[in-house]
């Protein structure tokens, strides 16, 4: 019976979290860290984002803003190789969502916005 709060807690010290998943289109990779999905719409396109990354100490604050910067690129360079414009991207609209793995350090991050078409 001694045995059952060591594994208890050795479960919760390893427990991982996923972020959870706004949209359930394919991702393509954009590089190491990044994948990204995108849903046309009549007014714009709908863009996910996947972005994951080792730390040894967790700083989700760090891999929130580089995600939410990866949604914002990756919208805009889309754009540009359609030829078209869009609106600039309000940063409190980007619905974000968070996870760590505690057992390989990973945090990652799902982002989802809507880019719309400049008129």
């Amino acid at each position: 019976m001694r045995f059952f709060p060591v594994l208890l807690i050795s479960v919760l010290l390893t427990a991982c979290a996923t972020p959870v998943s706004h949209t359930n289109i394919s991702l393509s990779t954009y590089d190491k860290d990044t994948e990204y999905g995108l849903e046309d719409r009549s007014d714009g396109f709908g863009i996910t984002v996947y972005y994951s990354r080792y730390q040894f100490i967790p700083e989700s604050n760090a891999v929130a803003t580089a995600c939410k910067s990866a949604v914002t690129s990756i919208a805009w360079e889309i754009a540009e190789k359609k030829g078209k414009q869009i609106e600039p991207i309000n940063e409190q609209r980007i619905r974000i969502s968070m996870g760590r793995n505690g057992l390989s350090g990973i945090t990652s991050c799902q982002a989802f916005a809507v880019a719309k078409w400049k008129q």
